[in-house]
């Protein structure tokens, strides 16, 4: 049996996943689908009055009854870090100069830190996707596409970059007028927070400390392929 460690790897991490490219704010898949994220706010409706309860609610059914697309809503649920805000008091404690307010400030900051291990305090971010289908370039969806995952875009990247925008963008615009009325607040994900999104969701052991500079660094394999 031959020794795994001398088995030549062939492929790149970026072979595992369906995405192509991050370009102007789209994720485009490799089969050519692509999609727009948006990140929303939330709000707490037990904290409000039975008319703020009924004035939501209504412009919560007007938005789905103005919906003539699909859309994804993704919560994303993760531990609160803290890291830099300790970082942030700790230089406070050390510039604190009277020794009371010193011992205070070193009190709280133990308080915070627990608090967060035992209750185990999430971060929770809302996002929306609208997508685009690659059946809208054209291409057909047979069983063997299905089960097969694809591996080069079925048309060239500026030709589906350009369809998916002129089919996404009057969608997302109507995504952020309705979901005003909620009083929630829309913003589109831009490139470089998107590519270090997926990075987050990919590499959740190292992304916490590790921010990507630019998008190209994301297009470089964690294993890289043999060269030949």
């Amino acid at each position: 049996m031959p020794d795994p460690l001398s088995i030549p790897i062939r492929g790149t991490t970026q072979d595992h996943l369906n995405i192509e490219d991050v370009v102007d704010n789209v994720v485009i898949l490799k089969d050519g689908s692509c999609c727009l994220i948006l990140s929303t706010t939330a709000i707490n409706f037990g904290l409000l009055s039975e008319r703020e309860q009924d004035a939501t609610i209504y412009a919560y059914a007007e938005l789905l009854n103005s919906l003539t697309f699909p859309i994804q809503l993704v919560i994303r649920s993760r531990q609160k870090d803290v890291t830099q805000y300790l970082t942030l008091l700790d230089r406070e404690i050390q510039k604190q100069t009277n020794s009371l307010l010193q011992d205070q400030m070193r009190k709280y900051r133990r308080f915070v830190e627990e608090t967060v291990k035992k209750n185990n305090v999430l971060d929770k971010t809302f996002y929306i996707i609208i997508p685009f289908s690659s059946m809208e370039l054209g291409v057909s969806q047979n069983l063997t596409a299905l089960v097969k995952k694809p591996r080069n875009l079925p048309y060239a990247k500026e030709y589906v970059l350009e369809k998916a925008k002129m089919n996404l963008l009057p969608k997302r615009d109507h995504i952020v007028r309705q979901f005003g009325r909620l009083g929630l607040k829309i913003r589109e994900i831009k490139t470089q927070e998107a590519i270090q999104l997926f990075y987050d969701i990919y590499n959740p052991e190292s992304a916490g400390g590790q921010k990507l500079t630019t998008g190209k660094e994301y297009a470089a394999g964690m294993v890289e392929q043999e060269k030949k």
